[in-house]
């Protein structure tokens, strides 16, 4: 399948990095199917819009940055993503002209069923993770602190 990017123009993709979003994502819910593209040294990828070439979202694993993340999945939506064995967290990361001050979201996870091709931005209700934490220390170095610290 080829789709369209305005990072990269044209671009092939296989069938098993599109994932179907049925509700969207919060501000854009029409948009309902996305490619999960991996970037080469494997550490991050694009959520890019199928259909939309402008509309794409760089994604990080939250755990490489905050190993003590954790939340619990609502039922309802472990249920509307058909999960029963695998689950991907990913991350909305907000690049900086300043690297350094760039965040990640850890409030609003993007959950990924694999062996489905399910996904759903959800939105964690009472927790003390925000929409803008820092990726990194003020060293540089990944961010190690305790989320909402």
């Amino acid at each position: 399948m080829i789709i369209k990017t305005s990072s990269w123009g044209d671009l092939e993709i296989a069938e098993d990095q599109v994932y179907h979003f049925p509700k969207g994502i919060p501000a854009f819910e029409e948009e309902t199917e996305f490619a999960v593209i991996s970037l080469e040294e494997g550490r991050f990828h694009y959520l890019q819009s199928t259909k939309e070439q402008e509309l794409a979202f760089l994604l990080a694993d939250p755990f490489d940055y905050y190993p003590q993340y954790e939340f619990e999945l609502p039922p309802a939506d472990t249920e509307e993503l058909q999960i029963d064995k695998q689950v991907n967290v990913r991350c909305v990361i907000s690049l900086k002209e300043k690297l350094e001050l760039s965040t990640i979201n850890l409030l609003a996870p993007v959950i990924l069923n694999p062996d489905k091709r399910l996904g759903k931005q959800i939105v964690l209700h009472n927790s003390h993770y925000q929409t803008r934490h820092p990726l990194w220390s003020e060293s540089g170095t990944e961010s190690s602190v305790k989320a909402g610290e």
